[in-house]
This record gives C-alpha cells, structure tokens and sequence, in this order.
C-alpha cells in the first residue's frame, strides 16, 4: 500500500475513526500499566514507529513508580501519517480511564529540528517549570514559552487528567537517541518529586 492509499490521521475526529481504520494489534498496540498507589501518570501518545525514541523516554520515566500508557505504532511503514492522533483527540478509552484518577499527567512526545532544545507546555504550569529547571540542571535546554507546542487546549490529552492540569514535553529527535533517555528521563523524574508525585 503507497502512502497515497492510507487514510491521513490528521482527518480522524478520535480514536474510534482511527480504530475503524487500523488494526489493533497489527498496526498499532496499546500497553496499560498502572502501578498501586501512584497520582502520576506517564502517556506516550505517539510511540512507536509514529514518533520514535518516545515510548522509551515514557517507559524510564515512569519506572516502577508511575502509571504508564504506550499508544505505539507498529506498521512497516507510514506510521506517522496513519497513526498520529493529533493530542486534543486523543481520547482512547483505556488511556482517559487510567488518566482520570491520576492528579498528574505528563506526556511524551517527539518533535523535529535539529535544535536540541525541549519544548514544555500544558496547564500544568508549576510541574512545567520544575521539569524545564531539572533539565537544565542536568545539561539540557528547556523552553516553556515561546514554541509551537503551548498545549493549552482542555482536551489535550495531558489536561485530561483528575486536576485538569498536565504536562506535554516535546523532545526534538537528537534526544532522543538511546544515549540520551536516561538523562531526559531522570530530569523529569526528579521534578517530578520536587513537586510531591
């Protein structure tokens, strides 16, 4: 099938019109991990072959501490343009009912450019700001304002949790290269606890 053939995500009101047209399984999967106790979640909207190297930051993110959700692509090709739920549609079930009851949600995404700088938005403002200080604590540049990536529609999916508020941190592709992750991945961490999570 030619990229032409594919449905465009970026037509897809939610996920139900994304599910009637991809498989379950076959061009994309779905992982669900809560953990006992844990307000935070960790949301990987577009993993996978949509927007790569995403899913592994998500994953060490949330450790064995947090709540983790991985919508992940897995077609041979195309995933981006098959798959990419815009974040503001993003309202798959299993994702909005492990959400719901956490007090924090963070989200994880990839953007492009080879400027190696993260872009951090969402309602979120204090837990934005800690992670955008952490970074730069740890070596890395950080923007909260002033980027293409506000994240300040309600139905974001990281303003979809219990408080209403969330956070979206848009990586650029330089970091999110395996040597890299961890370092992203325990700046949020530790921001993370300075806020109480």
């Amino acid at each position: 099938m030619s990229m032409t053939d594919l449905p465009d995500a970026r037509d897809y009101r939610g996920y139900a019109d994304l599910a009637g047209a991809q498989r379950l399984g076959l061009d994309y999967r779905i992982t669900v991990r809560p953990r006992a106790g844990s307000s935070v979640a960790i949301v990987a909207p577009h993993g996978g072959g949509i927007e790569d190297g995403t899913s592994e930051i998500a994953t060490a993110i949330a450790g064995e501490d947090h709540d983790l959700y991985l919508f992940e692509g897995c077609r041979p090709a195309y995933n981006y343009r098959a798959l990419h739920l815009t974040s503001h549609r993003f309202d798959e079930p299993q994702c909005l009912a492990l959400i719901a009851r956490c007090r924090r949600v963070v989200t994880i995404h990839g953007c492009d450019g080879e400027d190696p700088v993260v872009l951090i938005g969402g309602l979120d403002t204090p837990l934005a700001q800690a992670i955008a200080e952490s970074m730069s604590s740890a070596g890395i540049v950080a923007a909260t304002t002033g980027h293409r990536f506000p994240a300040t529609h309600p139905d974001n999916v990281c303003n979809r949790g219990a408080s209403g508020r969330g956070v979206q941190i848009e990586v650029p592709h330089r970091l999110r290269r395996c040597d890299r992750v961890e370092v992203v991945a325990n700046a949020v961490r530790a921001a993370l606890v300075d806020c109480g999570a």
